[in-house]
């Protein structure tokens, strides 16, 4: 991409997530340092999408759209093709590829991926249960994980752990550290819950010495020397080994990836 600001714009009968998260995954795809991105969420009338397609035409942006409703959705695209716009359906294609597989009608109702079913509860349960049991809090919680990730730290432990929380799974992640022993629960739990994460000493020893940086704190500390990264990852490779677990290296992998890695065993 050029210097030039680029503007995406995020269109939704409902809130708009779904959209917007296609946007930013393919702009990972390039140096999109200089695209904006505008949300109009919950459009209900066919006059607020000439409004905001008028002002995507002024900017000549690209847009991306989540709509529903049959009319909303015939609007969009008329007012795309009359102000020479691209506009991408994100929802019609798949829609319309369920109807003429199962040859089912669709609710057509905005807001379903965040309807307040049973999943929904499960998940905020989850997500709280996650965040009591982080960095090795409440051990006595770990019975009741769906699972358990070990590792030393800046491993991506927490990151990961609430990703997975959000899919709905309790999760509750542990240091591990030569100084301490690890939860003795740990050793009665089935190997199919833990999962041990394990990182290149290199990259390990970049990101501690730039978690001090950021804390303001010397790069030479203990924390982050070769001597110490090499110990503790044997020492965690170790423990992993007598556990039986399923080990996963992080090193270059996002946590979408490692939580897909975790999610094959689950």
């Amino acid at each position: 991409m050029n210097s030039q600001n680029h503007v995406i714009y995020i269109c939704s009968d409902s809130v708009g997530e779904t959209a917007e998260a296609v946007a930013r995954a393919t702009m990972k795809q390039f140096e999109a340092d200089t695209v904006t991105l505008k949300r109009a969420a919950h459009i209900q009338t066919e006059d607020e999408i000439r409004e905001i397609v008028q002002k995507a035409a002024e900017q000549q942006a690209l847009i991306l759209y989540t709509l529903v409703q049959p009319e909303l959705m015939l609007m969009m695209k008329q007012e795309a093709v009359k102000h020479d716009l691209i506009a991408v359906d994100i929802m019609g294609p798949p829609m319309q590829a369920f109807i003429n597989t199962f040859h089912q009608t669709p609710n057509r109702k905005p807001g379903m991926l965040h309807t307040m079913d049973q999943d929904y509860y499960n998940r905020i349960e989850a997500i709280e249960f996650t965040v009591r049991t982080d960095d090795g809090k409440n051990t006595s919680e770990i019975g009741n994980a769906d699972i358990v990730i070990i590792g030393v730290s800046r491993t991506s432990k927490t990151p990961l752990s609430l990703y997975l929380a959000h899919k709905g799974y309790k999760v509750a992640n542990i240091p591990i550290v030569p100084e301490l022993k690890p939860a003795e629960m740990l050793v009665s739990m089935s190997a199919k819950r833990i999962f041990g994460l394990t990182i290149h000493p290199n990259q390990l020893l970049q990101i501690r010495r730039a978690r001090l940086h950021a804390l303001g704190l010397q790069h030479d500390a203990s924390y982050a020397t070769e001597e110490r990264i090499a110990m503790e990852l044997d020492y965690a490779h170790s423990i992993m080994e007598k556990l039986e677990c399923p080990i996963i290296d992080v090193s270059n992998r996002g946590i979408e990836e490692t939580a897909g890695l975790i999610l094959e065993y689950v």
